[in-house]
């Protein structure tokens, strides 16, 4: 299952590096990654849906002490779902060939599409709810970025921003329920939690949290306003995303959660409202557009509603009728959707008041249209009949509180399904003949231009779906096995089903309830087309109320109003109110909690050595210089010798690789700031204000009181067995390394440190960007030296030997920094102050002759190589950052021990030169004449 993933990893990001290059050709690579998927699962499906049911699972560490780890599994539900995500996603890709040209932007888009497909193969086959999360948030991305594919757009950006915001706040809220139960539980596995859901207080708030996450997904009352203008995308896109997966990932999960968190009172009837209002107000929405998608997508809401009331319900009977509805919708909307983009396609509009009259030749796009939207209405014959009553054979047999109400609830949002089913139809295929004929009649000019005929390869995808529409309508029996194997694993872990069920579905079940209930809805969408301008008008008053696009914009208007006030104050353009806001909220808000649990301060000796006492002596004094010198240039050595007597320090403690990295950073970071210092006067403004002088000596003495405080107080809080006992012992063993330190930044904490490499990238390009904003592409400052400072021979000469020197040094510390003191971060800052002797040499064209690769890409190779060292070990099923050995033999040298996490080093070695090299590019000048002194 794994490879599967990175199948589709891989592959959709391949299509997007090609981008244009590949165009609408990468749909056809594109099907790899789906067919792939429905070859393994017709190897699997026979184990999932035998007597035994057992579910294929697969286990991969990925950060244990966390918690987060890969756990896969495909039971018959997910199965199901995996037939829709990879089924319609190679019907789509198909599709797309056709309704794409070679234009700019289809092959990024294409490549988009294979991410989401993989994110949501994951999504539903993910056993462990933090990564569950990981996809769900991966779908939230990859759907941003399809519905502003388009980014020229207003509307496209606006629509993409409005749905990442929903969904991506409704993702935070379940993470957090997510943390919450799986505390609760002891465990993040979600099989294992749904068979023992806990129901204490904290976890209930969990649970509420989860649901909040999942109603954003699903477009539920009251976050659905985002669906509709998600519209803007490509329709293969909305054919695929938001009618037959991505929105069905909130659906999947009230599915996975109801049958065993029942016992939890509140559960059952909330999802149950939400639900029906969502059914009710979508179903009643969609009357009004003339955008057929528009009118899709408020049906979508609707469908997504009803599932929501279903799987809401929690009896097995509903379990079985919600697996039927989810795989009915996908068939049926799906199709709906490829009709819809057809037609825009082949018209180029797709709005009913402007569609040309569809010919005889649009017969087979007419027939799949009006067989899906027939099942959507749930007429006889088609599958979406055969599910409906099977909902509503649930329902009333169901025996919860209040259930005449669902069943009214579903009655009325049935009806709605069926008059906008018949709208869709009638507005395409009948009424642009009236109009026509009517607009001829009338002397109104003549009748337009009939739209061209889409090719068969254009609307087969769309008929294969209306043919299993079909299929399974006339015989919904072929189902039986899989649909009770569905509805079993869904109840499986609360105990309340064997493992091996068997349906028994049939189109014909004699004059039953639901078979009433199914005719009274038919028959009042029957009366709402007939009366349909009456009802028309007071759907019109209803619109007058607040809109869920009206609130939404008026929320992050008073957002970005908010905002506006609060940067007022604190970004106004003072260096020193950014510094004091920065560090009053680092130390204040700790200090809070500091004081709450209560002051234990553990003193401890003053001076353990007179060596300590030296360069305690030493730090001090230049700290003081530092604050009272009058010249920024000074003031930078000063802290530059604080920052060497800190390495002392190190020394006397017996570090000497922190030492070493602490001479390397102190070093470079004094040249940095002398680039920087060049741009800013010679000297600091000195203030005669005393109110100025007191506030930054307040702010400065409590912050440095803070941080002092803070040191007591973590010397007396060691854990009475120190976590570096176990990785002290286990550094030679486990991480193959005598530099504990070393091997416990690339191997044992190798997690954290490519968190920081990739911050250290991010705020690296951010600032350089700040620093050249401005300034013309490919334009540096020059400086003019003065004839009495001209480059002298000798000087370039030392420069390029102590250059080279320092180049070796840094590679040698590369390499024996798993064994001795260095690594790839101390390496990679003596390598970035031998760049920056270069640059005193020469200014920024010496720098970048030495470099002739541009400073970025060493970065994000850096960050690339890290990257990719840290999950190879997933290929061959260790947990990612496992540490292999290798024995190497060197004739002369000798044998030698030589570890992966070597390579993760590297790229650390080269995110640091990468970074100075950016700063250089972005803070150096040319010099014109000669050597500028510093």
């Amino acid at each position: 299952m794994t490879a599967l993933l990175a199948l589709h990893l891989i592959g959709g990001l391949g299509i997007v590096v090609a981008g244009d290059r590949i165009g609408r050709r990468g749909f056809y690579l594109a099907l790899a990654g789906p067919l792939a998927v429905l070859a393994w699962l017709g190897t699997q499906i026979g184990s999932i849906l035998g007597d035994d049911a057992a579910a294929v699972t697969q286990h991969v560490e990925w950060v244990p002490a966390l918690g987060l780890n890969i756990d896969l599994r495909l039971d018959a539900f997910a199965a199901l779902m995996v037939l829709l995500v990879s089924g319609i996603g190679v019907l789509v890709f198909l599709y797309a060939t056709r309704y794409f040209g070679d234009g700019a932007g289809v092959g990024r888009l294409c490549g988009l599409l294979v991410l989401f497909s993989g994110s949501m193969l994951g999504l539903v086959l993910a056993d462990n709810v933090l990564f569950l999360y990981t996809c769900w948030e991966l779908t939230a991305v990859t759907s941003f970025l399809l519905i502003g594919n388009n980014h020229t757009e207003t509307a496209a950006r606006a629509a993409a921003l409005q749905a990442i915001l929903t969904t991506a706040l409704g993702g935070l809220a379940m993470l957090g329920g997510f943390i919450v139960i799986g505390n609760e539980a002891g465990t993040f596995r979600l099989s294992a939690i749904l068979a023992d859901v806990p129901t204490t207080t904290p976890a209930q708030i969990g649970l509420g949290l989860v649901l909040v996450g999942a109603a954003t997904k699903s477009a539920q009352f009251p976050f659905q306003s985002w669906l509709p203008g998600a519209m803007a995308a490509p329709t293969p896109v909305s054919a695929y995303l938001h009618s037959a997966t991505m929105v069905k990932a909130g659906v999947y999960l009230v599915a996975r959660l109801s049958p065993a968190v029942l016992a939890v009172g509140w559960f059952r009837p909330t999802v149950i409202a939400v639900g029906l209002i969502t059914m009710i107000l979508g179903g009643l929405s969609a009357l009004r557009p003339t955008d057929l998608k528009a009118l899709l997508a408020n049906g979508t809401i609707s469908q997504l509603g009803f599932l929501f009331v279903i799987f809401g319900v929690g009896t097995d009977e509903a379990m079985l009728a919600g697996s039927l509805m989810l795989l009915s919708h996908g068939l049926f909307k799906a199709a709906l959707f490829m009709g819809v983009g057809i037609i825009d396609h082949q018209a180029k509009t797709r709005d009913l008041a402007e569609l040309p009259v569809l010919d005889g030749r649009w017969r087979p796009v007419r027939v799949f249209m009006s067989i899906s939207a027939a099942s959507m209405a749930g007429i006889p014959l088609a599958f979406g009949f055969v599910a409906k009553e099977t909902v509503l054979e649930a329902l009333t047999g169901s025996g919860i509180d209040g259930g005449w109400i669902v069943v009214a609830g579903v009655v009325v949002g049935s009806a709605l399904t069926a008059a906008y089913s018949i709208r869709i139809i009638w507005g395409t295929f009948v009424w642009p003949s009236r109009r026509v004929a009517a607009e001829v009649a009338g002397g109104d000019g003549a009748t337009r231009r009939a739209a061209p005929a889409p090719s068969a390869a254009f609307i087969a995808p769309a008929c294969v779906l209306t043919a299993f529409t079909l299929v399974f309508g006339v015989a919904p029996g072929l189902l039986n096995t899989f649909a009770g194997s569905a509805q079993a694993s869904l109840l499986l872990p609360t105990g309340r089903a064997a493992a091996h069920v068997v349906a028994h579905l049939s189109l014909w079940h004699g004059f039953t309830a639901a078979l009433g209930l199914s005719a009274l809805a038919l028959g009042f969408s029957v009366v709402m087309v007939i009366y349909r301008r009456p009802i028309g008008r007071v759907i019109a008053l209803g619109s007058k109320l607040p809109r869920g696009t009206t609130v939404y914009r008026e929320i992050l208007r008073t957002m970005n109003r908010s905002a506006d006030l609060v940067t007022g104050v604190v970004q106004n353009g003072s260096l020193r109110i950014y510094t004091g806001v920065i560090v009053l909220t680092a130390t204040l808000i700790p200090s809070i909690a500091l004081i709450l649990d209560g002051l234990e301060i553990d003193w401890p000796k003053w001076v353990g050595s007179p060596a300590q006492a030296v360069a305690a002596a030493h730090i001090l004094t230049a700290a003081v210089a530092a604050v009272f010198v009058r010249r920024r240039f000074t003031a930078a050595l000063f802290l530059g010798l604080v920052g060497y007597g800190m390495a002392a320090l190190f020394i006397v403690q017996g570090a000497p690789d922190l030492a070493l990295t602490q001479i390397a950073i102190e070093t470079l970071t004094t040249v940095l700031f002398v680039l920087v210092l060049r741009r800013l006067p010679d000297g600091f403004e000195r203030s005669h204000e005393v109110y100025s002088r007191t506030v930054r000596l307040v702010i400065s003495a409590i912050v440095g009181s803070t941080v002092f405080v803070f040191a007591l107080v973590a010397a007396g809080e060691r854990l009475p067995e120190p976590v570096s006992e176990e990785m002290v012992e286990g550094a030679l063993s486990d991480g193959h390394g005598r530099n504990i330190v070393n091997v416990i930044l690339v191997d044992f904490r190798g997690f954290d440190t490519m968190g920081e490499i990739t911050v250290l990238a991010a705020a690296g390009i951010g600032a350089v960007a700040l620093a050249r904003a401005g300034r013309r592409p490919g334009t540096a400052i020059t400086t003019d030296a003065d004839s009495a400072h001209q480059t002298q021979l000798h000087f370039d000469v030392s420069v390029s030997m102590i250059f080279y020197v320092m180049m070796a040094a840094s590679v040698y510390l590369l390499f024996a920094g798993h064994q001795l003191p260095g690594g790839g971060f101390v390496g990679g800052l003596v390598a970035g102050g031998a760049i920056a002797l270069r640059y005193v040499a020469g200014g920024i064209d010496e720098v970048r002759r030495v470099s002739p690769l541009k400073p970025w890409t060493i970065l994000g190779a850096g960050v690339v190589m890290s990257a990719v060292t840290a999950l190879i070990p997933l290929l061959v099923g260790d947990s990612v950052l496992d540490n292999g050995v290798a024995h190497v033999h060197v004739p002369v040298l000798g044998d030698y021990e030589v570890a992966s996490a070597m390579a993760f080093d590297g790229g650390v070695y080269l995110v640091v030169i990468g970074l100075v090299l950016m700063v250089v590019e972005a803070f150096g000048e040319r010099f014109v004449d000669g050597w500028d002194v510093l």
